[in-house]
């Protein structure tokens, strides 16, 4: 389907953000509390600057005895405003709603570590249990289309008019706050471990959000280069009982034609698959990624 007019993808934008609404901002209101937990309950205390505008607050806490759900909702609301400057209001609305709750549950859930202490001297466990929490929330946020702003916006901008990868901006930018942290603070409450366990903490937080945003995957995509396409299309649909699709390809080298057979299939019947696949022809070329979700029609075809 081609769309010839602007009003049409504007149409199928409002319709993606408007779908199930109320499961949208439910999931917001739970990713933005298990942040704020996971800033309240481990990350302050052991002060682990983990990037971020949360980050900065826990520097600003220590060194000015700044409020760290304040300092965040002003940081938030002067980046929101540059983020409506530099990058238009389509990519500024996303991040309002986060903007501003997450602070909230911050102040709200400033008090938790009266009431819950876990007593625990291993600061490995309690910086990645805080980044497991840490990162499903960010990744319940990303998932649902939400962003709770702070650095978020800092590296759209970047990635903009430095002409890099969101990823490239988030480690610049997270990056300066954690060394600059470290560089500050080392001689006060602040050790070089703690960098040490903050680069753990960023780098779990990221894998966790990317396994909620994508799930985990009980599937895997063959793309199967061979000789012998039938005998081969023949064990996948009648021993494996599972459909496939060929696809019309063409060497890049040779510029010969050739077909590419591809297919989902369970993980738990990978290795049958493989070694099926191998012993029909030895010498075929098959590529096999994760396949995190398929929808739509059946592929047994």
């Amino acid at each position: 389907m081609v769309f010839k007019h602007k009003d049409k993808l504007d149409e199928i934008m409002k319709k993606v953000y408007s779908t199930k609404r109320i499961t949208r901002y439910t999931g917001l209101i739970v990713g933005c509390f298990l942040m704020a937990i996971g800033f309240n309950l481990f990350f302050l205390p052991l002060n682990i600057v983990h990037g971020g505008v949360s980050g900065i607050s826990i520097v600003t806490d220590r060194m000015l005895n700044w409020d760290p759900s304040i300092f965040i909702l002003i940081l938030n609301i002067i980046l929101l405003i540059m983020s409506f400057i530099t990058l238009g209001w389509e990519k500024t609305k996303g991040s309002i709603a986060g903007s501003i709750l997450f602070p909230i549950f911050v102040s709200l859930t400033a008090h938790l570590g009266q009431y819950i202490d876990f007593q625990i001297d291993n600061i490995i466990l309690m910086v990645v249990f805080g980044s497991v929490i840490t990162g499903v929330g960010s990744g319940i946020n990303f998932k649902l289309g939400f962003s709770t702003g702070g650095t978020d916006i800092i590296n759209q901008i970047i990635a903009k008019y430095a002409k890099v990868s969101i990823g490239k901006a988030m480690i610049m930018s997270d990056g300066i706050i954690v060394a600059v942290a470290g560089f500050f603070l080392s001689d006060n409450f602040y050790a070089w471990e703690n960098t040490m366990y903050a680069i753990v903490s960023l780098y779990i937080i990221s894998l966790i959000s990317d396994k909620v945003i994508l799930g985990i995957s009980n599937c895997k995509a063959f793309y199967i280069v061979t000789e012998h396409e039938t005998d081969v299309k023949n064990f996948i649909m009648r021993h494996l009982s599972h459909g496939v699709t060929v696809l019309d390809g063409r060497g890049g080298y040779t510029g010969n034609h050739q077909k590419v057979i591809m297919c989902v299939i369970p993980t738990k019947e990978y290795f049958i698959a493989k070694e099926g696949i191998l012993e029909i022809d030895p010498n075929a070329f098959f590529l096999v990624t994760d396949a995190y979700e398929s929808a739509g029609g059946s592929l047994r075809r």
